[in-house]
């Protein structure tokens, strides 16, 4: 544990040296890069610096106990030593905890993609129902959204959706969604009130930045034409949406939220930007729980991560092996508990793994 200290304090203390040089002022990437990974020790800083302090005065109550004759000053001796002890264990249980390799995904903003699974029209609806969910969830938290594109069902169900969502910390918290959302109910069109089983799937991409993602002019293909929806006096009468086609990988992506072609194609990149950066992940990490293809399946009934059985007022989580009520609640943006559960389930993986 000392070497580990010592080895994250050496390296902050570099991280300082490094700021406090002029030369690192015109690198704005590095100087991102060294920031951010400054601002990730000082947690880590701190629970070493405490261990170091207490580990001092409990040497020191160990060299009374060897040399002291008065029996009082023993008796204090003990007592301090027995409690630095415990406050060592404590904050070596905490350190290791914080030394769990962290996602560097974690804090960047992400682009959420829903989409109706098997089901039909219920499917639909109950991909509707899991946006908003997503999206009062984004509230709660602060976070903010942007809609990219959108496709509804004949009845007003979502055949899909993408957005993005900006904020702290995003990814960290929601990259936990991603996979086989299933629903079990009655839907509002059974007229003999038989149980339905229907599943959308969700999939949780990192928002891919410039540096991560190069993307060639010459590999892009766009065509554009005009936006269909709701109406409007911009509708259908100006080629603003457009579709890119990544021609080296065969990707495509539409969008039409935006009035005009160029804020249109900015986030049709950027969309893109972030497919690619998941294809690339899943090259080199095929274990990643944020590879695209393996988060969302084929939305198959049989391939869930969560079921929410309405007539039994039970959300189960498959991950967890657990149940949670209030499915009202929970619909209405109430994930958190959940979210907290799995980061914890992660962690301790991870702490048994090191």
């Amino acid at each position: 544990m000392q070497d580990k200290i010592a080895g994250f304090l050496n390296e902050y203390q570099q991280l300082l040296q490094d700021l406090s040089n002029p030369a690192v002022f015109s690198q704005s990437q590095k100087l991102k890069e060294l920031s951010r990974r400054k601002k990730e020790l000082e947690p880590l800083v701190a629970l070493g610096q405490a261990y170091q302090k207490i580990q001092q005065k409990t040497t020191e109550a160990e060299s009374l106990l060897g040399q002291e004759k008065d029996q009082e000053i023993l008796i204090l001796a003990k007592q301090d030593l027995e409690e630095g002890r415990k406050q060592l264990f404590e904050l070596e249980e905490k350190i290791k905890l914080a030394l769990i390799p962290h996602d560097p995904n974690d804090p960047k903003n992400i682009i959420l993609e829903i989409r109706a699974g098997t089901g039909g029209e219920e499917a639909s609806l109950f991909a509707a129902e899991l946006l908003r969910m997503y999206s009062r969830y984004a509230e709660k938290q602060g976070w903010q959204l942007e809609e990219i594109s959108r496709a509804l069902s004949e009845e007003g169900g979502l055949k899909e959706m993408v957005l993005k969502i900006s904020g702290e910390g995003v990814f960290g918290k929601m990259k936990y969604e991603s996979g086989t959302h299933r629903v079990q109910r009655v839907p509002i069109t059974e007229v003999k009130g038989r149980l339905h089983t229907s599943t959308a799937t969700v999939a949780v991409l990192p928002e891919a930045e410039e540096i991560d993602i190069e993307i060639k002019p010459e590999d892009l293909e766009m065509t554009t034409c005009r936006s269909s929806g709701a109406g409007g006096q911009h509708v259908n009468k100006t080629d603003s949406a457009v579709r890119l086609v990544h021609k080296p990988s065969g990707l495509a992506v539409e969008c039409q939220d935006e009035r005009s072609q160029h804020k249109n194609r900015e986030k049709a990149l950027s969309v893109l930007r972030s497919r690619l950066y998941a294809q690339k992940m899943e090259k080199q990490h095929q274990e990643l729980a944020n590879i695209r293809s393996s988060q969302v399946g084929t939305g198959e009934r049989a391939e869930k991560i969560r079921t929410y059985n309405f007539p039994q007022d039970r959300v189960t989580d498959h991950r967890l092996g657990e149940n949670f009520s209030n499915i009202p609640g929970i619909m209405d943006g109430g994930i958190g508990k959940m979210i907290e559960q799995l980061i914890l389930q992660d962690q301790a993986q991870k702490l048994a793994g090191q």
